[in-house]
């Protein structure tokens, strides 16, 4: 009876294989830091009608200082291809939001991963609490994925009895997001596969520097950086008094947010918005640029001409152009530009619209494309860890991080944050790595013409630059939820990705 009893324990383990938790031993001090958790789980995927196997592992890596000490768990989820006939072929791409404080669950149920919330419908908030469906769109076809969320954000946390703070700055951030990755590539022994980062907003700041600290701190040469709603230079995006660079930068998204709610002369709108955008570019670059220069030198009869050029293309009224001296902020663009109809319009997604108590102010209350697309996803991300990937813990998911505030910028005290020299450096010491840069026009937080402006004053020299492509959108800062875009930003990286591992230099 004992030994049908072990038999049948022993059959019933072997029926549960899709579900296997890992543990490393428990022979440290403080078992509670040291323990790394994962659990890996087996599926299956459609993408572009044919059948990928992945395993996918959820689990939290402990980072650890030489003498062995725990700083931190860094809590990931990696998609591994199965029946690979050599892992050492198959590509690897490291992939993390931005912020800071964001966790990494935008591009991996947006984008990349296997499963995706179900696309928006243009324009209009995602239904509570969402849907999850299979990606037919997943980028594991071309690549295993791995989502990394930085400590505070997602599961990760400081070591018990550590400094969170340690983290939560461009330095610390930096340092403990490269050692994860050295660690996974040493322990997956992943050193012979091609290797890509990919980071959306800040996290593509936090791309810039990690091709620089993995080159040359780990000796970790990369194929790729995918850059997704870009912000390299900060002074194109801080509008602080003296900068007038992002009055210039943002104006053609101000031209693309009023083409898109019809606010636009009916000649524009007659024009695909491509034309109407280099009309807006050219606009800024020849007249409203050298206008901000001269500053109060400006002859009236210019300056008027300029106004009444300045409301043509962005849709707001003479007067208030005027009264602003053809310096739009941002916040008060989005404010204004529909305040007639007692609407805003969002800051990651100018597409969206939303309603404010009281009319009249210079600043909206709240950014309606953030807050109505992130229930959604935080109701995704919080079932499908548990109920699908099999990973159990009763910390709160940090989809949106308060906990990494004030973030620390001390390596730029008294100037800009700038990481497009760290990424010039690194394609110019490999000339095969390549950069993927995806804009969305109706992103008003990090714009399409502030990148541009980046790449077009990097230096990199005409054979360098022949190693970035940019590829555009009509949708906002996540582009992805935008589902003709998303169909379109997978065809756009995987091309990009064949490009990239070509064995000849571009």
């Amino acid at each position: 009876m004992k030994n049908l009893l072990s038999l049948w324990i022993c059959c019933l383990i072997f029926l549960i294989p899709t579900v296997a938790w890992t543990d490393e031993p428990k022979n440290e001090k403080n078992q509670h830091e040291s323990v790394e958790k994962s659990f890996i789980t087996d599926h299956t995927v459609n993408i572009d009608g044919k059948e990928v196997p992945y395993i996918a592992k959820a689990g939290t890596m402990v980072l650890r200082k030489e003498d062995q000490s725990p700083t931190a768990k860094i809590f990931y989820t990696a998609y591994t291809k199965r029946n690979m006939s050599s892992v050492k072929d198959r590509p690897i791409t490291f992939v993390f939001n931005g912020g800071p404080g964001s966790a990494s669950v935008w591009l991996h149920l947006g984008l990349l991963g296997p499963k995706r919330v179900d696309s928006q419908v243009d324009g209009e908030m995602l239904r509570p609490p969402g849907r999850l469906v299979e990606n037919e769109f997943s980028l594991l076809d071309k690549t295993d994925l791995v989502f990394i969320d930085p400590v505070s954000t997602g599961y990760s946390r400081a070591a018990e009895g550590g400094k969170p703070n340690q983290f939560h700055g461009f330095r610390g951030d930096i340092e403990s997001v490269g050692k994860f990755i050295r660690l996974y590539v040493t322990r997956n022994q992943r050193w012979l596969s091609p290797k890509f980062v990919l980071g959306e907003s800040y996290g593509t700041t936090r791309a810039a520097a990690l091709s620089t600290e993995l080159q040359e701190k780990h000796g970790m040469y990369l194929n790729g950086v995918l850059l997704v709603s870009s912000v390299l230079q900060f002074q194109t995006i801080r509008f602080h008094n003296g900068n007038d660079l992002p009055y210039q930068l943002f104006f053609p998204s101000y031209t693309a947010t009023a083409y898109y709610h019809k606010a636009l002369d009916k000649s524009l709108l007659e024009m695909p918005i491509e034309k109407v955008l280099k009309q807006s570019e050219h606009f800024t670059v020849h007249e409203l640029a050298p206008a901000l220069l001269l500053g109060d030198s400006l002859k009236k009869e210019k300056f008027d001409l300029l106004v009444s050029r300045a409301s043509k293309l962005s849709g707001l009224s003479q007067k208030f152009i005027r009264d602003a001296r053809l310096r739009i902020h941002a916040s008060e663009f989005m404010k204004e530009l529909l305040r007639k109809k007692d609407k805003t319009v969002g800051r990651l997604d100018s597409r969206f619209t939303g309603k404010d108590k009281r009319r009249y102010g210079t600043r909206y209350e709240y950014d309606p494309s953030n807050y109505q697309i992130h229930g959604p996803f935080s109701a995704a991300i919080n079932h499908y860890l548990r109920a699908e990937l099999k990973f159990q813990s009763d910390l709160p998911y940090e989809v949106l991080s308060s906990r990494v505030h004030p973030w620390n910028y001390d390596e730029f005290t008294n100037k800009y944050v700038d990481v497009a020299e760290n990424l010039r450096r690194s394609m110019n010491i490999n000339p095969y790595l390549k950069v993927y840069i995806a804009s969305g026009y109706y992103d008003l937080a990090t714009p399409y013409f502030a990148t541009d402006y980046t790449f077009r004053s990097m230096g990199l020299g005409d054979q360098v630059r022949k190693n970035v492509k940019t590829f555009y959108y009509p949708a906002g800062h996540m582009m992805y939820i935008h589902r003709p875009s998303l169909k379109k930003q997978k065809s756009d990286i995987s091309e990009f990705m064949d490009w990239a591992l070509k064995a000849e230099k571009q």
